[in-house]
């Protein structure tokens, strides 16, 4: 330990001896020893303090080494440079307003030291250094002028030399005061470059390139003159909490005498205003000195109070002019696509040169705001009907999108949304020209809808809740009608001769149609037009697949319960035991022809039960001896297996196939059982009176009217009538037509269909409207059998609860009124507004 103190104590003796020769000669030269001596560490101290080994003034491999967690040292020791991508010289920074303060309260006792002396600074003693002090500091200060000025050391030091004697400065006098003389040389050569700056050009572009050029310039000496004092910045400011180090001291006198300037300042902000302007016309800037500019403000902590405000303040105007012009200039898609356009623009400069994480969320709200957000009613208003009428998927996309950046954008969207689908849907359904299309129209609009819901609003939950209320709403303005034209549109589909569309087609059909029936209300009107349909198809044998009329049921079953589709299963039920039972018929039959030979025909029975069936009216038809002949046969024969059950026969949907014999050859004719009684008149007579056939059939005037219409005015003319028309009048007389010709061997003579009257629509309507009143009945019997006593209000909404049709309230009080008529139920004695159940 003594031999290594003896050593430290020589060199350093040494090493003052030598400093007063060189401070006499002017030029430094170490003696051999030193040299030997120093010569052991000039590696390391290279390392710390060369600051021409790295492209910013500092050797980072050797510092990290000796880093510590003060951030003052980080400043001094890692200097940013400033073409980095991303850097920040704002390390340290924190402290940097409270020095300030300090520095600027030390300005008024700290007296000038240096004057001009042309365009440099000539060395002054002072006072209180000796000879041996006085040489350290001329050598530090001319290493630091030379810096400032950019030219060699006139004495030619050394890096180690310089480091050499501002650790002695710091050993022989205060540390603060070389730490003030530095910041004092940095505020003269500060002032001197403002003094330049205001000198310059007043172009804004040529002013800002100046500026650029000094920052740089400043920050490239202080590199170098934080490697001179690194001792300084290691030593007495990490050790004096107050002081700042000596990157963020030369960036404070910056930003106070440079950038404080009134002049400099606003020519520098509105440069850059107008630089960024520029680039917002279209025009092309020169980025990178924005950006190092834009870098010098945040590095100066001026970039949010200076330069942030100004910004924003002049991009809310621009947006708020623009918004407001191009809207009475553009279509609304394109002036979507705009505001698109601006937002790619603005992250871009975000990207590129403004701060992102300061500017970022404040520049695209007021973007959004000026654009989107003060027009998002007139936008959606002007633009949504055309998107939905055209069927735009990008264009609603893009709208879809943009308004979710608004608050409340999404919500207004699908307000208006729901307000067209509304709008539309009611011309559709209310208009009575369009109920042949109806349904079809509904279903191509309600397919639309949801595909721009799940593609071009990402299945948002709520739009898909809107088009399901906007159906439910004016799918019931019209009461009754669009139920029964969705049982007429599926029973279209499933009636045989269907060739629009194969199976699966044909069940995904239906499939859509079971989402239009889950919006109407009157289902209980579908099931009386899809029953009276399906009773036609299925004894008529005009079905177009078991499997599909098996798999409506089981929709309809799985939709409404087992209660709704409990008739036409029984329909199915009927026919599939006809069949069973008309093979042992036929086998009776067979059998009984061996006996009675006139049993030539084949007659085919379904056997239906009542109250699973429409009703179809009355009638006592004049059947001709043959056939009487086989209804006797059977109804024996029923009733042998059947004993105790009663056969009404109705002929409304029988139909036959006849032999007839024309000029040309036979034909078979498939006829309805109204047109085979007519025709087996004209067996006896070639010739018969709209009376006479009327007396021998015993057919109504409306049913026979269509019947000879179809016979004798239709394609298959197989009848003619005198006189010649369109129309059968009672005074007609109808002839055999044996020149009758076709080139099919067997011909369906179609009966000519009665369009629904009013009338028919009304007794349809009164049918279900009774059947209404029967299910308001039994949920009154039912809820007041269970409750005993209840009030007029709660029984009203007991009633509303379990009723699956629209009813008025009106309705249930004459029900209830009828009900106590007929003592099902009493009024309360002490209460006038309750019930109570007579069992």
């Amino acid at each position: 330990m003594t031999s290594k103190k003896t050593i430290s104590n020589d060199i350093s003796s040494d090493y003052l001896l030598v400093k007063r020769k060189r401070c006499n000669s002017g030029q430094l030269d170490l003696p051999a020893k030193k040299r030997s001596c120093v010569g052991l560490r000039s590696d390391s101290m290279d390392r710390l303090a060369n600051f021409s080994l790295s492209s910013n003034g500092v050797n980072k491999d050797s510092f990290r080494k000796k880093q510590v967690t003060d951030k003052k040292v980080l400043a001094i020791r890692l200097v940013p440079d400033l073409d980095d991508e991303g850097s920040d010289m704002e390390e340290g920074g924190s402290d940097m307003e409270e020095a300030g303060k300090i520095l600027q309260s030390k300005d008024s006792l700290i007296k000038p030291r240096y004057r001009e002396a042309g365009s440099s600074m000539f060395h002054r003693a002072y006072e209180e250094d000796d000879e041996e002090t006085a040489s350290w500091w001329k050598a530090v200060e001319e290493a630091v002028l030379a810096i400032q000025e950019a030219r060699p050391a006139v004495d030619g030091a050394t890096q180690e030399d310089l480091y050499r004697c501002v650790e002695s400065f710091i050993t022989a006098q205060s540390p603060k005061e070389l730490y003030n003389r530095l910041r004092d040389m940095t505020e003269w050569y500060i002032k001197r470059r403002l003094k330049q700056l205001l000198d310059s050009s007043t172009d804004r572009l040529v002013f800002l390139k100046e500026v650029n050029s000094c920052w740089k310039q400043f920050c490239e000496q202080m590199k170098m003159v934080c490697n001179i004092f690194l001792s300084l910045d290691r030593g007495y400011v990490l050790q004096n909490s107050q002081v700042m180090s000596i990157w963020d001291m030369g960036l404070e006198l910056f930003r106070v005498h440079v950038i404080g300037e009134a002049v400099v300042e606003t020519r520098v902000i509105d440069g850059l205003l107008m630089m960024v302007q520029t680039e917002r016309a279209g025009e092309t800037i020169d980025r990178s000195l924005i950006k190092s500019l834009l870098r010098m403000l945040s590095s100066l902590h001026l970039y949010t109070c200076v330069f942030q405000t100004k910004f924003l303040q002049n991009s809310e105007e621009l947006y708020s002019r623009e918004g407001c012009r191009l809207l009475q200039e553009l279509t609304i898609p394109d002036y979507l696509r705009h505001v698109t356009k601006r937002l790619d623009e603005e992250n871009n400069r975000l990207l590129h040169y403004l701060d992102n994480n300061a500017t970022r969320p404040q520049l695209v709200h007021l973007l959004v705001k000026q654009l989107l957000g003060e027009h998002k009613t007139t936008i959606i208003q002007k633009g949504l009907d055309d998107m939905l009428y055209e069927h735009r998927k990008d264009d609603l996309r893009l709208l879809y999108n943009l308004m979710g950046r608004v608050k409340g954008g999404h919500q207004l969207l699908c307000s208006t949304f729901n307000a067209h689908i509304k709008a539309h849907g009611k011309t559709i359904v209310t208009e009575p020209e369009k109920d042949k299309v109806m349904v079809q129209e509904l279903l191509t609009f309600k397919s639309r809808l949801d595909e721009m819901v799940n593609e071009c609003c990402g299945k948002n939950e709520k739009f898909v809740q809107a088009v399901k209320e906007a159906f439910e709403s004016f799918i019931n303005t019209r009461l009754n009608k669009p139920a029964e034209l969705i049982a007429k549109y599926i029973d279209s589909k499933l009636r045989a001769g269907n060739k629009e569309a194969t199976e699966d087609e044909l069940e995904r059909l239906l499939d859509k149609i079971m989402v239009l029936f889950r919006f109407i209300n009157g289902k209980d009107v579908f099931e009386a037009f899809y029953k009276k349909d399906l009773a036609k198809r299925l004894l008529l044998g005009k079905s177009a697949s078991v499997d599909a009329e098996k798999s409506m049921l089981s929709k309809l079953k799985t939709e409404c319960g087992p209660n709704f589709t409990g008739k036409l299963e029984g329909m199915f039920k009927d026919m599939e035991l006809s069949k069973d039972f008309m093979l042992s018929f036929k086998q009776h039959l067979q059998h009984t022809a061996r006996h009675n030979t006139s049993l030539t025909m084949e007659l085919s029975v379904s056997i239906l039960t009542h109250g699973f069936w429409p009703s179809y009216p009355d009638s006592e038809l004049i059947l001709s001896a043959e056939m009487v002949q086989y209804q006797k046969i059977f109804t024996e024969f029923y009733r042998n297996k059947h004993s105790g059950r009663k056969l009404m026969w109705q002929g409304t949907l029988g139909h036959c196939v006849l032999r007839a014999h024309f000029n040309a050859g036979a034909k078979e004719l498939q006829v309805s059982l109204f047109q085979a009684l007519v025709l087996l008149l004209f067996n006896a007579h070639d010739d018969r009176s709209y009376a006479d056939i009327k007396a021998l059939t015993n057919i109504d005037d409306g049913n026979l009217k269509r019947t000879l219409q179809s016979l004798a005015c239709g394609k298959a003319r197989v009848l003619t009538k005198t006189p010649r028309g369109k129309e059968v009048g009672d005074s007609d007389v109808f002839h055999y037509n044996a020149d009758f010709t076709n080139q099919l061997f067997r011909i369906r003579i179609n009966q000519i269909q009665l369009k629904e009257t009013m009338e028919e629509q009304l007794k349809t309507e009164e049918r279900v409207y009774q059947d209404r009143q029967y299910q308001i009945d039994a949920a009154v019997v039912r809820i007041m059998k269970t409750r005993k006593n209840l009030t007029h209000n709660h029984l009203i909404t007991e009633l509303f609860d379990q009723l699956k049709f629209p009813v008025k309230a009106t309705d249930l009080k004459k029900r209830i009124e009828s009900l106590i008529d007929r003592d099902y139920m009493e009024r309360d004695k002490d209460n006038p507004n309750a019930y109570n159940y007579i069992a």
